[in-house]
């Protein structure tokens, strides 16, 4: 059952607006002022804040505020209750990053839309987006950044790029946010004899590139196209504005963000301490998981000698040799079409 915090100094309208809350099977938490309200979105951590804007001891600005300087309750979807004559001052509301807004007087109808849609929305981005441009067009649909939406709908171009071709270079600063429609792309970094390290790989309905530009920064590796490959390309100024106007699409990319950290991370601990066995095994599995489709049998690893040892982070000479050996193990088989696991438990258990 979804909580609810309603902050509203108004006797009349708080009881009101709760019992309409409650009917509707919300569980509702209420405050008289707006700093009783925020010890009491901290004390809860409610799904949904609704907050009169004219109220004593801290007004409805304020309480906003202070919601999201807390990590706890920054991402809280907001709601102001605003009266006629203050409509004047919505902008500064929805500056501060207030999510919706309700005139008074309002009906019950009006309240339970507002409510339930911002609930919907939200949710929406709390789950894994669909594979392909509806995984896009999903994102989309929950920002309420209606100028950003209507610019990222348009005229949006789709890239065609041929394997092997570069997508963006190391050292480059960021125009675009990339969305992969269709195909796989690497993500490569390069030392000064030129070995290379795999650093990403990206599937279909994955975004790529937008770490360079959440950062403000110049990429800090090359992407490239492992097979004929679809992107959906988004201008920078557009995915500034979406992400800057918007909390919910935010935090979306900021959990991509930290994903993508700690993957790096759990790299970083293969490549110093593993064997050479178990970063060829890691690298196959990796790809496995990366690629296979759900429900999809005999499936075949195709990439060449050159790329998997870039993956696994070992010479090229080193990793034929324990492709090799895998095989006289019956760990794999290796066929003209690419490499096939047989016996994932033993690669996945295999001793350091």
């Amino acid at each position: 059952m979804k909580k609810i915090l309603l902050i509203e100094d108004n006797d009349d309208i708080r009881d009101n607006t709760a019992e309409i809350l409650e009917l509707s099977g919300y569980t509702v938490i209420t405050a008289a002022n707006g700093k009783t309200g925020v010890e009491k979105a901290i004390e809860h951590i409610p799904d949904l804040v609704i907050c009169d804007i004219m109220m004593p001891v801290l007004d409805g600005y304020g309480v906003l505020h202070a919601l999201h300087k807390n990590a706890a309750t920054k991402n809280i979807p907001f709601i102001f209750l605003t009266a006629k004559t203050e409509r004047s001052d919505l902008r500064r509301g929805m500056e501060l990053g207030a999510d919706d807004y309700i005139t008074k007087p309002f009906t019950g109808t009006e309240l339970l839309n507002a409510v339930d849609g911002r609930l919907k929305k939200i949710e929406g981005l709390r789950q894994e987006f669909a594979t392909g441009l509806d995984g896009l067009q999903q994102l989309l649909k929950v920002s309420d950044s209606k100028a950003a939406l209507l610019s990222l709908t348009e005229d949006r171009n789709i890239n065609k790029y041929k394997k092997k071709q570069v997508i963006y270079s190391e050292g480059n600063h960021p125009g675009r946010l990339y969305y992969v429609v269709k195909g796989k792309v690497k993500a490569y970094r390069t030392n000064e004899d030129g070995k290379e390290l795999i650093t990403e790989l990206f599937n279909t309905g994955d975004f790529l590139g937008y770490i360079p530009l959440l950062e403000e920064a110049v990429y800090k590796d090359t992407a490239e196209a492992l097979e004929d490959t679809e992107l959906a390309v988004i201008p920078k100024e557009d995915f500034t504005e979406l992400v800057g106007h918007n909390s919910a699409v935010a935090q979306k990319f900021i959990r991509l963000l930290a994903k993508n950290v700690s993957a790096k991370e759990e790299q970083l601990l293969r490549l110093a301490y593993n064997s050479l066995r178990k970063k060829v095994a890691d690298a196959l599995l990796l790809l496995e998981k990366k690629y296979r489709k759900e429900h999809e049998e005999n499936f075949m690893i195709v990439i060449n000698r050159e790329g998997l040892a870039a993956i696994a982070g070992t010479a090229t000479e080193s990793l034929i040799r324990t492709l090799s050996d895998f095989r006289s193990e019956k760990l794999i088989d290796i066929k003209t079409g690419g490499i096939e696991i047989l016996n994932r438990k033993k690669l996945e258990n295999l001793l350091n």
